[in-house]
């Protein structure tokens, strides 16, 4: 009998990340001087590399977790899939399904009220208005925002639009799903545990999904792969027992440098 592992090896590939490398160029302006002076001489830039030869295969229903400190090319890697920025020349990104990013309270216009958020993202989301109309009840009772259907998000705490955000992502209609920070710490503690039933229930199962978080339990308890990134390159990348403590050491290591710093 396969194990989990064995039986997404024998999957097709959905998601293939090729030499992908990301690099900005950003100018350097201080002073009102330097940039009057660069209209005429030109101005210092200075490149960024975000991601540095990222190489990856994603198959279909895997949940990867992807992590690393703030700045170490997670959102870029992200934007790039759904190919919303490109890679460096030489990368190549190969996908098969429907891809949607997934981030709480992510398109809220909040000027709109929540039913017309509602229509509003969940279109976005691949909804057609009739799915809406046959769903519009469910996602309002799953909210629990009966008495703010027509109150502007604007005055929506931030609790609010979390959970109003998830209730609209949950029906969602997608063969790949990137999440941005998507899940955790949604609402107090019975909408919590009304989430996580919803989540491991509807929403992971069968699906191919790439989780960037900070938490760490999450990653733990749902990924079958997860990939650690450091200054754009990639650190480990394996099951979730064996790359954490890598993730941790890394993290420990750069606390510790920083620390230094500021003692001397």
């Amino acid at each position: 009998m396969k194990n989990k592992s064995q039986e997404i090896l024998s999957r097709e590939v959905v998601i293939k990340l090729e030499n992908i490398s990301k690099t900005f160029v950003m100018s350097e302006k201080s002073s009102i001087r330097e940039r009057v002076f660069s209209l005429f001489v030109g101005h210092k830039k200075r490149k960024l590399h975000a991601l540095k030869n990222v190489e990856m295969e994603i198959r279909k229903g895997e949940f990867i977790g992807v992590i690393g400190r703030n700045g170490s090319g997670k959102s870029t890697l992200l934007k790039i899939v759904m190919g919303a920025i490109p890679p460096d020349k030489g990368g190549k990104v190969t996908t098969h399904g429907r891809i949607i990013r997934l981030s709480l309270g992510m398109g809220f216009d909040p000027n709109l009220s929540a039913r017309e958020n509602i229509y509003v993202n969940a279109s976005i989301l691949g909804l057609t208005f009739k799915d809406i109309n046959e769903k519009f009840d469910e996602i309002i009772d799953f909210a629990e925002l009966h008495d703010f259907i027509e109150t502007k998000v604007k005055f929506f705490s931030r609790g609010m639009r979390s959970r109003l955000g998830f209730a609209i992502a949950v029906h969602a209609e997608a063969d790949i799903f990137l999440m941005d920070e998507f899940f955790g710490g949604v609402g107090d503690a019975n909408f919590k545990k009304k989430s996580v039933k919803v989540f491991q229930q509807a929403f992971v199962e069968g699906r191919t999904i790439i989780h960037v978080s900070h938490q760490l339990n999450t990653i733990e308890k749902y990924c079958d792969r997860v990939l650690v990134l450091h200054k754009g390159e990639v650190v480990a990348l394996g099951k979730p027992d064996e790359v954490i403590p890598i993730y941790e050491e890394v993290l420990g290591k750069t606390q510790n440098k920083k620390l230094k710093k500021t003692t001397t």
